[in-house]
């Protein structure tokens, strides 16, 4: 077998499987069946800011005497955030007790405030990196998108003042020039990026009129949402080390990934839908591929097939279907 030791955020990894933020990486239990089936590093459920908001805003509403009192809302706020924030805290006291393998926190932001303070509570509980997951609907038609980009860096920014810890952007793919995004978050100091953040999507029952969710797992067609800027980032932004996401449900999406110059690959649906058993047999495609190609290690072939390194760089910027449908009636 070939060697599938890489490194990520700094951390040395002993292949480059990532369990990504998700229900899969919220308790100790799952944390362990994850590390025994060969999982590299677990980026732990994240602590969401808008969920500790929304519930906030829900135990305000829900007492028409708390209007009376400016001073409920403050002592609700800072109960549920402190009751969120040990939760996570233990998480990562005894992830780190009992694992391993690196164990990456996760904060899930949706504005530069306090909760920024939270990745310092995170660094002292011992993570070994911090993983943003930021992500912002613009709804006023008056916001420029120069305000939108801002807020992630100022997160970043906030949370750098506060942590010495590597840290990593998790972003989505809703960015006018995603190079250009990427180069400014490694100016803000980012270590690395994940890309992309799959989100939550609405979707409409016609039977029921009703606004519902979207399928919630990823499909392996997903992938061509991440590869065209993997292999852009990888060779535009040097520097900045990229854990792909989202459509990797199989070792053949690793490897490509890989070609186009990631790191690591991060796993979550694939988990849900085939169980851990899923992770030795990526690992075992992985080898395969090297022992076909003769590769020795990730490094042989990391970044191959990235803009910079193929024939025809033009193949990632074609946006159009010109030489398939020219041949076609």
């Amino acid at each position: 077998m070939g060697n599938l030791e890489t490194t990520y955020l700094g951390l040395k990894l002993k292949n480059p499987l990532v369990a990504a933020s998700s229900g899969l990486t919220g308790s100790i239990e799952k944390l362990k069946e994850l590390e025994n089936a060969g999982i590299a590093a677990v980026v732990l459920k994240s602590i969401f800011e808008e969920q500790i908001l929304g519930e906030v805003s829900h135990m305000i509403s829900s007492r028409a005497d708390n209007a009376d009192y400016p001073e409920a809302e403050d002592y609700i706020k800072y109960y549920l955030r402190d009751n969120s924030l040990r939760k996570h805290i233990e998480l990562i006291e005894t992830a780190k007790k009992e694992l391993t393998i690196p164990v990456i926190a996760s904060i899930n932001c949706v504005s530069a405030n306090e909760w920024t303070s939270i990745a310092k509570e995170f660094e002292k509980a011992g993570a070994d990196a911090l993983e943003l997951n930021i992500f912002y609907v613009p709804n006023d038609r008056n916001e420029r998108p120069g305000m939108v980009e801002q807020l992630y860096l100022d997160v970043l920014q906030q949370v750098k003042n506060e942590v010495n810890l590597p840290v990593a952007v998790k972003f989505g793919l809703y960015h006018s020039n995603i190079v250009g995004m990427a180069d400014k978050l490694k100016g803000g100091g980012a270590k690395g990026v994940v890309m992309f953040n799959r989100f939550y999507e609405p979707d409409i029952n016609i039977e029921t009129l009703e606004l519902t969710a979207s399928e919630i797992f990823s499909n392996p067609s997903d992938i061509r949402r991440t590869l065209r800027w993997t292999g852009l980032v990888s060779s535009s932004v040097t520097g900045l080390e990229i854990a792909a996401s989202t459509g990797i449900h199989d070792s053949a999406a690793v490897v490509k990934f890989l070609l186009a110059g990631a790191q690591v690959a991060q796993l979550c649906s694939t988990i849900y839908l085939n169980g851990v058993k899923v992770i030795p047999e990526i690992l075992n495609g992985i080898s395969e591929f090297m022992k076909k190609w003769n590769f020795k290690r990730i490094e042989d072939f990391r970044g191959r097939l990235s803009y910079k390194n193929i024939p025809d760089p033009m193949l990632y910027e074609r946006s159009q279907f010109m030489k398939y449908y020219s041949n076609r009636e």
